[in-house]
């Protein structure tokens, strides 16, 4: 089922929006170590994240306040992470400073990146659902897909946006695998605030 995720384009500047493809089963990494800093630092051996991926923490015992505040994790739970290395990931919204010291146990819990080796992705952006088409983007060019660190990356040109009359559309992204099967991934409003300088 597509997620949901409204978008809004400044007219006259280039728009580019990352998103990342995930799926169940969860995969659980144990943690070792949370630092009570700004920002909170988990050390979980070859936790295999990549930097702008979700995780959760759960299970933990003395820091519990950093622990999810849902099982499983809902999206509120979920944060992206940067890679500090292979062992090493921060939270950047979390500052532990002031949480009770971690003890012991957790994991990062996080989805399973889908493998998009052989397909491609395309967005249409129409003036109502069933409409007229105001603006098509495909990969590889408008839309270009990372199979290494699990991104989907669109962008429309400053150009492209300058020259659009209109405000308010509706969109759908899909992925499209080698053998044509086509999974819906975002869908939503797209709102276009006009540019001041021209």
């Amino acid at each position: 089922m597509a997620k949901k995720l409204n978008l809004v384009i400044l007219q006259g500047d280039t728009f580019t929006r990352v998103v990342r493809w995930e799926t169940v089963p969860f995969i659980y990494k144990a943690i070792t170590g949370i630092t009570q800093a700004a920002p909170a630092a988990v050390t979980a051996i070859a936790h295999g994240l990549k930097t702008g991926w979700r995780a959760a923490v759960v299970s933990v015992r003395g820091m519990k306040q950093i622990n999810a505040a849902n099982s499983p994790p809902r999206d509120t739970d979920m944060q992206q992470v940067t890679v500090v290395d292979v062992d090493h990931v921060t939270f950047n919204k979390t500052n532990s400073s002031d949480f009770i010291a971690y003890t012991s146990g957790g994991y990062l819990q996080f989805y399973t990146p889908v493998d998009m080796t052989g397909y491609s992705a395309r967005m249409t952006i129409k003036d109502r659902v069933g409409g007229t088409v105001l603006q098509a983007l495909v990969s590889p060019g408008d839309i270009a897909i990372d199979n290494t660190n699990h991104t989907i990356t669109v962008t429309i040109t400053a150009i492209v946006t300058a020259g659009w009359t209109w405000t308010v559309g509706t969109y759908d992204l899909e992925m499209v695998s080698p053998t044509g099967v086509v999974t819906k991934l975002y869908k939503g409003s797209v709102t276009v605030t006009k540019e001041v300088t021209t």
